[in-house]
């Protein structure tokens, strides 16, 4: 066993940002040198899932392991036992996509002691343009459902604040203080704000630009 891996539990309401984050945040930590393995643990929304980018993925030399049926025509929440093999091998790095909110995060509780025995960040995604969630007072709630179901302790908060194709540079930067109170009434810091890297450079407190990958069908921008 390796006690010392680093796992980043990416937590998140729908709509937050939370799958392009984890994609974004292992192809960095891969192209730091690092060997990763990014676990898409969302068993409640078959639509926008990190395992809709394993080709890419392993392309950059990343492993992904991904729910049961995960890509199928079957939405059976399901989980393997690769999932609990990534605690004893699964390389430098293991970056877990979890589901939206306290339905999705039951799957991470089943985790938690395995998780606990690690170095691990617990990011909760906040957008202050979705919907429940557009309030400091409304994130919180959401964070502290979260919380319960996966017993373990958040570490930070990510401003990932977006409106898909229709985000500007005066929208991210304006939602800063949004995150910063969700954080300030959490008791965490604010880890960063992601931003389309398109928008560059922002004035914003440690920044963080990525690829927008995740995209619906039907406007091909807006995020998960």
């Amino acid at each position: 066993m390796e006690p010392n891996r680093k796992i980043y539990l990416i937590t998140g309401h729908y709509g937050s940002g939370k799958t392009n984050l984890a994609v974004n945040l292992a192809l960095r930590e891969r192209a730091a040198g690092k060997t990763v393995t990014l676990v898409d643990l969302d068993i409640v929304n078959p639509y926008f899932r990190s395992a809709d980018f394993a080709p890419m993925l392993a392309d950059a030399g990343i492993r992904m392991v991904s729910p049961m049926y995960a890509n199928s025509n079957l939405d059976i929440p399901a989980l393997s036992g690769a999932v609990d093999a990534v605690f004893d091998n699964g390389g430098d790095c293991v970056i877990m996509d979890v589901g939206g909110d306290d339905a999705g995060a039951i799957a991470l509780g089943r985790y938690a002691p395995a998780i606990a025995r690690h170095n691990y960040e617990f990011w909760y995604v906040v957008n202050c343009c979705r919907y429940l969630t557009q309030t400091p007072e409304e994130a919180l709630s959401v964070l502290r459902e979260i919380q319960v179901v996966a017993r373990l302790q958040p570490t930070g908060v990510v401003n990932c604040s977006n409106l898909g194709e229709e985000t500007t540079t005066a929208i991210v930067e304006q939602s800063v203080p949004f995150a910063q109170k969700v954080a300030d009434l959490a008791g965490i810091p604010v880890k960063c704000t992601a931003y389309d890297k398109k928008l560059a450079p922002l004035k914003v407190p440690d920044p963080f630009p990525v690829e927008i990958f995740v995209k619906k069908p039907w406007d091909s921008a807006e995020e998960e």
